[in-house]
């Protein structure tokens, strides 16, 4: 997760309160208060959570890809979790979150499992295939 100071100079975010192990704020998209922003750092955890102020909308793919740059550094990984349904919580409608422990690396799997990077070569991607095939 990027330092305080990072985030506090994140455009279209506007800090509330912070603590010791996160904060609260607004993001704002296209000239409006979009969003409630939650962030802490505790627990083991880092956890960014969004929660549009129109109920009616829940945040999409570009809005989860802002959200992650605001937030963490580039060449970190984060995860949005669908846990089991006994261990469902949801006390506000349309929050999604975002997640990445700070004991473990995260695991992801091979690229060429979502699809072919821009630029990769015929050869690239069978040699890819094969190392995820062996």
């Amino acid at each position: 997760m990027k330092s305080l100071e990072e985030i506090k100079s994140q455009p279209n975010l506007l800090v509330g309160q912070t603590s010791n192990d996160g904060g609260y704020g607004e993001i704002w998209k296209a000239g409006k208060a979009f969003a409630s922003v939650i962030w802490s750092n505790g627990g083991g955890w880092d956890h960014v959570s969004i929660a549009p102020y129109n109920r009616r909308i829940t945040p999409d793919w570009n809005d989860m890809c802002r959200l992650k740059d605001m937030f963490f550094r580039e060449d970190e990984v984060v995860i949005q979790y669908h846990p089991a349904k006994s261990e469902y919580v949801n006390n506000v409608p349309n929050c999604l979150h975002l997640w990445k422990s700070q004991k473990q690396d995260m695991p992801t799997p091979p690229s060429i499992m979502v699809g072919v990077k821009k630029g990769q070569s015929i050869s690239e991607i069978r040699d890819s295939i094969k190392a995820v095939s062996e």
